[in-house]
């Protein structure tokens, strides 16, 4: 860790776990940081704080911020909430949860047995990218306004919910978050994505769960290293709990990066080598050029058309949400088109509506 020791000289936004603050340090600079109240307290106006700025100054995109990790003249009194669960685990910030699957918790009988769900089980859209999260509402709650959606936050990114803007800015979308693996923060804490699946639906009445990452997702260019290989293991646990995976194609048309133009090559292998249970894998029809290649590299999965010539419109409401990469809906449309197509056929799953086919 690079520490820095710093005064808060102001508060900027807050949001549901997360503080922005303007911190002057002590060579004189000042930095932007971001403390959780959960987690350190409440930083005020000329409290000292002790700040992580590893991922600041090595200029890494997500967020830009310093970190605090603790106030140290006013540490936060100890939170009497129940739980036993430990995420983040023997890191200095290790929090304790209450996990929805743990032993006195309300729900533990009901996801003790872990019995499947009952067939047809709920759609549950996967997707690489953090900030594929509101576009895919956007076509899922746009074709069927009703529906009652919960997120799943993997531990691939982030790790505490609080930082995402995005989560905050749909919430009241949404009939909860659930967080699982070392991730922390969501209405509902577990252990594993089967547990959290499973409480998604029978502890929060959700008919859809959306599954990302946290924001910051990590890559190296390599065919292995990237953290959205879990989308393909959120395939296999969403099958393998009964519910319906629906995979996300992450696309671009704008990404400078050869191996991420037209279909991302972190879909074709977390999909196509990683996930071992069949999904159905949305192809926005616009592209419906590219469907010989994907039933290629996809074979065992179903490549389904959607048509998506409406969805820019339907995503424009939205747009203040979607940011990929730097990049908005007017930068490269076809990133969220594609997450929106794929909500837009959970709705129609949720409907009874069969797959469409894809064109050969």
């Amino acid at each position: 860790m690079r520490w820095r020791r710093g005064v808060v000289r102001a508060l900027g936004r807050s949001w549901p776990g997360a503080l922005e603050l303007d911190v002057d340090l002590e060579d004189g600079s000042s930095v932007p940081a971001l403390a959780h109240p959960p987690l350190v307290g409440t930083p005020e106006v000329g409290d000292l704080v002790l700040l992580n700025v590893s991922a600041l100054d090595l200029g890494l995109g997500t967020g830009g911020y310093a970190l605090v990790v603790a106030v140290p003249d006013r540490l936060p009194p100890d939170s009497d909430r129940p739980g036993h669960l430990v995420k983040a685990r023997y890191t200095p910030l290790q929090a304790v949860v209450h996990g929805v699957d743990e032993q006195d918790s309300p729900a533990h009988a009901l996801l003790a047995a872990g019995e499947p769900l009952a067939p047809p089980g709920a759609p549950v859209v996967v997707a690489d990218l953090h900030s594929s999260l509101p576009a895919v509402l956007a076509g899922l709650l746009g074709a069927r306004p009703a529906a009652r959606v919960a997120y799943l936050m993997t531990d691939g990114g982030a790790l505490p919910l609080w930082f995402s803007t995005s989560v905050a800015s749909v919430a009241e979308r949404l009939v909860g978050t659930v967080t699982v693996g070392q991730a922390f923060g969501g209405d509902l804490e577990a252990v594993t994505v089967h547990a959290g699946l499973l409480a998604a639906v029978r502890v929060l009445g959700a008919e859809a769960v959306v599954v990302t990452q946290g924001p910051g997702n990590l890559g190296t260019g390599t065919t292995w290293g990237f953290s959205g290989v879990a989308a393909g293991e959120a395939v296999n646990a969403a099958a393998a709990v009964g519910a319906r995976p629906v995979a996300v194609l992450r696309m671009s048309d704008a990404d400078l990066r050869p191996r991420h133009r037209g279909v991302s090559h972190h879909s074709i292998t977390a999909y196509g080598r990683v996930a071992l249970a069949r999904a159905d894998v949305v192809l926005p029809r616009s592209r419906s050029g590219q469907a010989p290649l994907l039933q290629a590299a996809l074979a065992r999965h179903r490549i389904v058309d959607v048509e998506d010539s409406d969805l820019p419109a339907v995503l424009r409401p939205w747009a203040a949400l979607l940011s990929s990469m730097g990049r908005g809906l007017e930068d490269d449309p076809i990133a969220f088109v594609a997450a929106a197509a794929a909500g837009r056929h959970a709705a129609a799953l949720l409907d009874g509506a069969p797959p469409a086919p894809t064109p050969r």
